[in-house]
């Protein structure tokens, strides 16, 4: 008898295998790639890190941010692989970690949950501190030029913290339109957490806005500070989207019935139909249509129904199968637009499928896309697929996520994990000398976890390079809709 019990559990594992094996081809610990990509925001802390800093091979850096202009502007993020503090992509990167939490956290492990509103909250402090005088804001500090032409650590940086600043009547209504972004969708993250914070990121974001709204067009386009901006950061897509995005955000937060007039009387005034098939840190069209859809969907409020057309259409695009479809995917399947950085696309796209996917649930609805009909399960689908490539399922094998899996960039593009570290190698290391690391064949020195780098291109190529900047360097706002991604699909790992 106990023969025939033994021999019946091992066929009943011969007939599993194939399908244990199959699963585990694709199986992705997604909880693991959260932990991750939020822990990598510590490693591009900018200013005096706190003690239970847990990427400690970083050490203070840009203690003496604001000082030339008698103002304390330390702390927030370094965007990317250098050691300047952009303002425009630093609060886009805040509104999604914040969007990330307002629509996923309750995916996320309450561990983790935390530590994505400390990530929020070392952006919102600094982002404070930009806006603290009337008529003000600042919105850069580091002189770019100087900050690429040396390869040193943030502990060591050396080059002009030139903090670059706009005041009123002069323009800037796309940084201070998403800085005012940033702060209503951070209030709504920290609503039950820390209620008086809140009031504080609430109370500032519909001064900011107002000063976006008075003094409107692009920041970029202020001589004073042009050359430091550009081409970096400058506004290349209009600043009309951030109004609208500003204003779109501060309705979601107090209900207030002026900024629903506002974003539907300006909706053909500010260009709330054009280019609506991008997000990113400068362009808004997408996720508005995204974020303003929510109302309609909710049954409320169909005086804003052209902003779900827009993001129905924008949804089409993105199905192969469907006659509006025209994002173009590489031969592995990962979401290609032309220009640097290819994953900062995958990810924003991809956060925003999710996010409409649960907004159809919701309201039990579905999208047609001319004779096809689409579900919240395909968006699913479909964005499950992106987070499954940059995670390892791709014709490279190759994680894009530093630190997750067993392969994965050595050689990224950064100065901080490229350069040894100031808790390994005390003595400064000057401007130029920080070339030998850059050039060198060997992997980098410090790993920074979670960071998911710029990608690989149309053919689906990566070449593990530190020369190769569009490809190797991570940025913030490539991690921020991905967290939110990750806490989906952390808590709903199994969707096929």
């Amino acid at each position: 008898m106990k023969n025939n019990i033994i021999s019946s559990k091992i066929m009943l594992l011969l007939l599993l295998l194939p399908l244990i094996t199959s699963c585990h081809g694709s199986y992705h610990d997604y909880t693991d790639a959260l932990t991750k990509s939020i822990l990598f925001f510590e490693g591009q802390r900018s200013g005096y890190l706190p003690q239970d800093q847990r990427m400690n091979w970083r050490g203070h850096s840009g203690l003496g941010d604001g000082w030339t202009v008698n103002v304390d502007l330390t702390g927030g993020y370094y965007d990317a692989g250098d050691n300047v503090k952009f303002n425009f992509p630093m609060a886009f990167t805040t509104t999604l970690l914040a969007w990330s939490v307002i629509e996923f956290g309750e995916n996320m492990p309450p561990s983790e949950l935390r530590n994505a509103l400390v990530a929020i909250r070392w952006s919102t402090d600094y982002l404070l501190k930009t806006v603290s005088q009337p008529n003000r804001i600042f919105v850069q500090v580091g002189d770019p030029v100087l900050d690429h032409n040396c390869w040193e650590r943030p502990e060591d940086m050396d080059t002009a913290r030139t903090v670059y600043t706009v005041d009123a009547p002069n323009p800037a209504s796309d940084v201070a339109g998403e800085t005012a972004a940033a702060f209503a969708a951070a209030s709504m993250a920290f609503r039950s957490s820390d209620p008086g914070y809140a009031e504080t990121l609430l109370r500032t974001s519909t001064r900011v806005f107002d000063f976006a709204d008075r003094n409107r067009g692009a920041y970029s386009d202020n001589s004073n500070i042009r050359d430091g901006v550009c081409p970096y950061y400058c506004d290349f897509d209009g600043y009309q989207d951030e109004l609208l995005w500003g204003a779109a955000w501060l309705r979601r937060a107090t209900q207030g019935d002026n900024y629903l007039s506002y974003i539907q009387e300006n909706r053909q005034i500010l260009g709330a139909d054009d280019n609506t098939n991008e997000f990113g840190w400068d362009n808004k069209h997408a996720g508005l249509s995204v974020l303003v859809s929510k109302e309609v969907l909710d049954g409320s409020m169909y005086s804003l129904q052209s902003y779900k057309t827009s993001a129905d259409s924008f949804m089409c695009t993105l199905i192969p199968e469907s006659s509006s479809s025209h994002i173009e995917y590489s031969p592995g399947g990962l979401i290609y637009k032309p220009g640097g950085s290819n994953l900062q696309h995958a990810t924003t796209i991809t956060f925003l499928l999710l996010v409409y996917a649960n907004y159809l649930e919701k309201s039990s609805q579905i999208l047609n896309c001319g004779t096809l009909s689409v579900g919240p399960s395909m968006l699913r689908k479909i964005g499950k697929r992106q987070v499954d490539y940059i995670l390892g399922d791709n014709p490279k094998g190759m994680s894009y996520m530093v630190g997750y899996s067993n392969y994965y960039p050595q050689k990224i593009h950064h100065r901080g994990s490229s350069v040894p570290s100031i808790k390994d190698h005390p003595q400064v290391i000057a401007c130029k000398e920080g070339s030998t690391y850059f050039n060198s064949s060997q992997p980098n020195p410090n790993v920074l976890v979670g960071a998911i780098v710029g990608g690989p291109g149309e053919d689906d190529a990566y070449d593990d390079s530190r020369d190769e900047f569009r490809k190797s360097e991570p940025t913030t706002y490539i991690n921020a809709p991905f967290v939110g991604a990750l806490a989906y699909f952390s808590a709903n790992p199994n969707i096929n």
